[in-house]
């Protein structure tokens, strides 16, 4: 995949710049140390708790407990439980990024531009239904906007980013109304996929069957809401 096509990927926007900034501040070079299999029972236990519990009711001492080292040990490693939560995310979203179609998204030219949206909506579909344990997770923090933000800061306008991304590349190959506004149409949709995911998410699951909803959406956007002859 090409450097550039991280541009029409929203996923891959968020990783990079997110990661770029975080990367130094999490978690703590002793961590980095411990042997491999001390470090995956520690993941799998913050794993464990965070997809049981939201952030705020998640426990350090139980995390500690269930990986098998001392609650001071957790703070030689990680300055606190936001930092390892933040940490977690990165392992989520780098774990996410297997799930796309990496071809789509490095040959754009030879898909459509719907089609390319659609993909990023599947592509975590696909992720959701083969990690069920992560998907509690990630259905918490979107949950509470004012965790996500802290999370991701900035960084959530890069979801808007990537729709004029989509936007600006569907003018060009003749798919868009060239008259919209961009810029407003890409937070429109940014909204929608909120909206969308809170929806699909009311009985507090995902369903491959879901993406029927997907489509529903996406084909109000694609054409509208008025009759046409």
């Amino acid at each position: 995949m090409t450097r550039d096509s991280y541009e029409y990927e929203v996923i891959f926007i968020i990783h990079d710049k997110y990661c770029n900034e975080r990367s130094e501040k999490m978690p703590k070079e002793t961590f980095f140390n411990l042997p491999h299999e001390k470090r995956e029972r520690i993941i799998d236990a913050a794993l464990d708790e965070f997809s049981t519990y939201s952030f705020y009711k998640a426990r350090v001492t139980a995390i500690a407990d269930n990986a098998g080292i001392a609650k001071g040990s957790f703070y030689q490693y990680f300055e606190d439980k936001k930092d390892l939560y933040k940490y977690i995310m990165e392992i989520i979203v780098e774990k996410k990024l297997s799930y796309i179609n990496k071809d789509m998204m490095a040959n754009r030219e030879k898909y459509g531009v719907f089609q390319l949206i659609r993909e990023t909506y599947l592509s975590g579909f696909r992720f959701a239904k083969k990690n069920p344990r992560l998907l509690p997770i990630g259905m918490m923090l979107a949950a509470d906007r004012d965790l996500l933000q802290e999370i991701y800061g900035e960084n959530q306008d890069q979801n808007a980013d990537f729709f004029k991304g989509l936007l600006k590349y569907g003018k060009e190959q003749g798919e868009i109304d060239p008259s919209i506004d961009i810029s407003l149409v890409s937070h429109m949709m940014v909204s929608l996929s909120f909206s969308l995911t809170e929806f699909v998410l009311e009985d507090g699951k995902m369903d491959m069957d879901d993406m029927e909803i997907i489509d529903k959406m996406l084909y109000l956007v694609e054409n509208g809401i008025k009759k046409r002859d």
